[in-house]
């Protein structure tokens, strides 16, 4: 299957299970779009999550355009590599699995529309 990495950051390593819930805002959003990727949601959902996400980063961060970007930009390289991943699956899925070849081909769907979700909102 595909994997969807954040990137980690000047020595950051896996964090320990009681920090999950001070999870980085990006390992956050990746999570939650593999979920809906892994559930086939479509790709206008996929797409709306992607902004509800930045949304939320937005009301967190109030609104301070720089730190914004910044996780815009990270969770957009990790969708390019995401949707690159998934690219690759689909051309090696066995397609005599049906049911894996539609999923593989979903999952590409799904993150390619997060990656231009994500890409619509970074700015010039």
């Amino acid at each position: 299957m595909f994997q969807l990495r954040s990137f980690p950051q000047n020595g950051e390593h896996t964090m320990p299970a009681h920090a999950k819930s001070r999870a980085r805002p990006l390992d956050a959003a990746v999570q939650r779009i593999i979920t809906l990727a892994g559930r086939a949601a479509s790709p206008s959902r996929m797409a709306r999550e992607v902004e509800i996400i930045i949304g939320e980063w937005e009301r967190e961060l109030g609104g301070e355009v720089e730190p914004i970007q910044e996780r815009v930009q990270e969770l957009h390289e990790a969708l390019v590599e995401g949707a690159s991943d998934a690219e690759k699956q689909v051309w090696d899925v066995d397609r005599s699995d049906v049911a894996a070849a539609r999923q593989a081909e979903a999952t590409l769907v799904a993150l390619t529309t997060c990656r231009d979700a994500a890409a619509q909102r970074l700015r010039p």
